[in-house]
This record gives structure tokens, C-alpha cells and sequence, in this order.
């Protein structure tokens, strides 16, 4: 019996996507799922649906729960890291102080004010789940983290625990692809691909059907011109649509995601009006008005989950999780893109950051591959993001509030807007506020 921890299993939603991922697995189906959370409330949400999964599929796995972290990660196999650190109030001051300044984020969970201010209050809790899995978990326990910002917090991994089995995941590179076949009518499992970079601006380096065929010569023809009859991809995408034209390459991650991470799509208004839309396509504060939802209706919506009548769909998603785990659990080869420390993988990114690669998982563990040189135009992008990504971290080990404000004076879209002075003084403002919440950690 494999045990299984989530940290922060409080985020309902995608623990239980999880533990139906992980019981599709048929070698899994005894899994010992510990399940961790701050919020007592919420950890019972997701106690109550996973025993009832658990129940109405006649399984022999178990669930239990604990607010207590060490307890939790205690001899497990396997650690799935979900947590949001400071809880929902931090997201709404990181949208609101940088637009007060002129900094328009849609999300701003990876780079940029919102991604640098994000990554600083949560890597302290990050590298207390890593110094207890390496101190009481399993030898070979494996971190699987899919708290943002990504490139951020598994760089502080790597560099805060030395030794760490530690492995990034996001959904963009099977969501991209997914969205692209079917934006030429061609069935995904009739695709193969190859994609390199960072997370969150990883390249889609190749395209092609499985007889060899290129489709990116489709790609490029089609994608333009789908807006009336492909809804939901063309309409969503012309972010992504304009960079695959003038760099040609086609980016993962949502439009509204990328229009951050450059400095060409939101520094203007009305470039935020041609180029963007609601929701992930880059509405103006979509994630903070997402998470600010009322929690009367947030907590009935839990309730209904729980006690839904009929029986909880039992449907594996395409998340890298659960095959990670099985991967290792039984040796049996299983193809991922994970977040990992570039030792080599990407030569034309600095050596050890933190890149997006194809990775081969087996009873080895998470094993990534060599990627080599990305297309000069693409590495030029990467890189201003990696500049950003090292002063922060950077910022974080050094305390150093120096660090910070360099970190955002390398930040696209904040440098396309503001000059150094005003940068600094955003940065100060956000300081001083998420200081007086006890939210950051002290910065001299």
C-alpha cells in the first residue's frame, strides 16, 4: 500500500481529481491517501468525498486526515503539494496595488508583481514541506508540486534542499496540444509532439501527425482564421496566435497567462482591448475576482459536492499526477513534461534553473531529458523570464528587499510601463502591506 500525502488538501476540487486519478490506476487501488490541511473545515470537505469515491467504487484504499504536516508526511511514498499560501486575501492586494500603479495583471501567479509578491509568502512553506520529507518521509518520496509560481518555487527546492525528489507539474503542455489538434480536426492520440522551455512559456518545438507529417504549416494557415467556427480556441487565443506569427512558435499556457510575461500585450489599454478577453483569454483581475467569490456560496457549493446524489464520476483527467505515481510505484514507463532543474536539459537557458522538459518516469523516478538549444528567438524570451525568476529567489534566500525590487525591474511588463523610481515604489507599497498581514517573510 502506497501512501500518498496532499498538502493543502483543502483545495476540494483538485484533491479529489487526484484520488480518482490515482484509483484508475489499477496496482494503486489499496492507496493510503493522507490528506493535510491548515482549515480544519475544508480538510473534512475533502475527507467526506474521498471516502465516498472510495465507497461507491468498492475499493480497498483508505483515507485519513490531519492538520498536523509533519504527522502527515510521516513514511509517505508520494507527497502532492496544492497549498495557497495566506489564503485568498493576498491574491486581491496583488491585483489591486500594482493596477493602482499601472501594472494591469490578469492572473499574476507566476511572473511580474503578482507572481514575485506570491512566490515570496509561499516558498517558506514550500521548503518546510521539503525539510520534512526529507526527514521523516520515505527515502524515495517524491515531491509532486503544483503550487505557482512554478519556476520559481522549484528553483527555491532545489537550492533550499539539496538532494530533494522534486518535480513541477502543470497542465499547459497536454492542454495546449490537446487545443491544437483539435483546432485542425486531428485526433490528439494521433499527435506527436515536442516541447521545451519554462513553465508557463514552454515551446511547442514540433508538431507533427504520427506518419511525420509537420502540421505546423496547418497550424499556422488554420489558427488565424477560427475564430467564427473553432469558439473557445482562436477566439481566446489571439495572444498566443500573435507571438506563434512574428516568433514562430506556438507558446503553452492561456492567452491571458502570456499577455503577462512579455511586454507587448498589456501596457496599453487599448492593446488590453484588441488583443485580450474575459476570463483566461486576460480579463483585467480574473483570478482575484475568481477567488474572491462569496463563501456562503463556496461552502454550499462543498456541501452539494459531498452529498451529491448520484455517483461521483469516476473519469481519469489528463493531470501528470496520478502516472508519476503509478510510474514509479510499478516501473512501468510512463511520459511526462515536468518542471526541474536545468542541468544541461536546455543549453541556451542558464544552468540551474528551473525549465519545462519531457521527462521519462519509471521505478528510477522522474528522469528528464535533453532538449538542447531552443530557437534563438524563443530562448531570448525565456531568458528575460529567468532573470526574473533568479533575482527573486534570490531576494528570498538573501532577504534582501534590494533583490526584490531588481527582480521586478527585469519583470517585462512592470519595465514597460514604469521606470525604476516607479517600480520601487509599487514594490514598496506592496511591502508594506503584506508585512503588516504577517504574509511575507522579513526582507532587510
Amino acid at each position: 500500500m502506497a501512501k500518498v500525502t496532499f498538502i493543502g488538501a483543502g483545495s476540494l476540487g483538485f484533491a479529489r481529481r487526484l484520488i480518482i486519478d490515482v484509483l484508475n490506476c489499477p496496482a494503486m487501488r489499496d492507496t493510503h491517501f493522507c490528506l493535510m490541511d491548515v482549515d480544519p473545515k475544508r480538510l473534512d470537505y475533502t475527507r467526506r468525498i474521498g471516502e465516498r469515491i472510495i465507497r461507491e467504487q468498492k475499493m480497498p484504499a483508505k483515507v485519513t486526515a490531519t492538520t498536523d504536516r509533519r504527522e502527515a508526511l510521516r513514511d509517505a511514498d508520494f507527497v502532492v503539494i496544492m497549498l495557497l499560501a495566506h489564503g485568498v486575501e493576498p491574491i486581491e492586494a496583488e491585483y489591486r496595488i500594482p493596477l493602482k500603479h499601472g501594472i494591469d495583471q490578469c492572473v499574476g501567479d507566476t511572473l511580474g508583481p503578482g507572481g514575485v509578491f506570491r512566490f515570496l509568502r509561499t516558498a517558506p512553506m514550500i521548503l518546510d514541506v521539503c525539510r520534512d520529507v526529507m526527514d521523516v518521509a520515505k527515502p524515495n518520496c517524491w515531491v509532486l508540486n503544483y503550487t505557482n509560481p512554478m519556476s520559481m518555487l522549484t528553483w527555491a527546492a532545489y537550492r533550499g534542499c539539496p538532494g530533494i525528489k522534486f518535480v513541477g507539474l502543470c497542465h499547459s503542455v497536454q492542454g495546449t496540444t490537446e487545443m491544437l489538434a483539435k483546432a485542425i480536426d486531428v485526433p490528439y492520440e494521433d499527435v506527436r509532439y515536442w516541447v521545451g522551455g519554462i513553465n508557463h512559456q514552454a515551446w511547442v518545438l514540433q508538431f507533427r501527425h504520427k506518419d511525420g507529417t509537420d502540421l505546423y504549416p496547418r497550424l499556422k494557415e488554420a489558427l488565424p482564421k477560427s475564430p467564427r467556427n473553432k469558439p473557445g480556441i482562436a477566439d481566446g487565443e489571439m495572444v498566443r496566435i500573435m507571438m506563434m506569427q512574428h516568433l514562430g512558435y506556438f507558446v503553452t499556457e492561456s492567452s491571458g497567462h502570456n499577455s503577462e510575461y512579455n511586454p507587448w500585450f498589456r501596457k496599453r489599454s487599448d492593446l488590453i482591448e484588441k488583443y485580450t478577453g474575459p476570463d483566461f483569454a486576460g480579463e483585467s483581475g480574473f483570478i482575484a475576482r475568481a477567488y474572491g467569490k462569496d463563501r456562503e456560496g463556496w461552502e454550499k457549493g462543498l456541501e452539494d459536492q459531498v452529498n451529491q446524489a448520484d455517483p461521483i464520476d469516476f473519469v481519469r483527467s489528463h493531470e501528470y499526477g496520478s502516472g508519476i505515481i503509478n510510474a514509479i510505484w510499478t516501473d512501468a514507463p510512463f511520459r511526462i513534461y515536468g518542471n526541474v532543474r536545468n542541468d544541461g536539459l536546455i543549453t541556451s537557458l542558464p544552468e540551474g534553473c528551473c525549465v519545462e522538459v519531457p521527462c521519462l518516469v519509471d521505478g528510477h523516478g522522474v528522469n528528464p531529458c535533453f532538449v538542447g538549444e531552443l530557437p534563438p528567438q524563443c530562448a531570448a524570451l525565456n531568458r528575460m523570464n529567468v532573470s526574473e525568476h533568479e533575482l527573486a529567489v534570490a531576494a528570498f534566500f538573501e532577504h534582501s528587499r534590494e533583490r526584490l525590487y531588481q527582480s521586478l525591474y527585469y519583470d517585462p511588463l512592470t519595465a514597460a510601463k514604469l521606470s525604476l523610481p516607479e517600480i520601487r515604489a509599487m514594490a514598496d507599497e506592496m511591502i508594506a502591506v503584506e508585512t503588516q498581514h504577517g504574509w511575507l517573510p522579513p526582507l532587510r
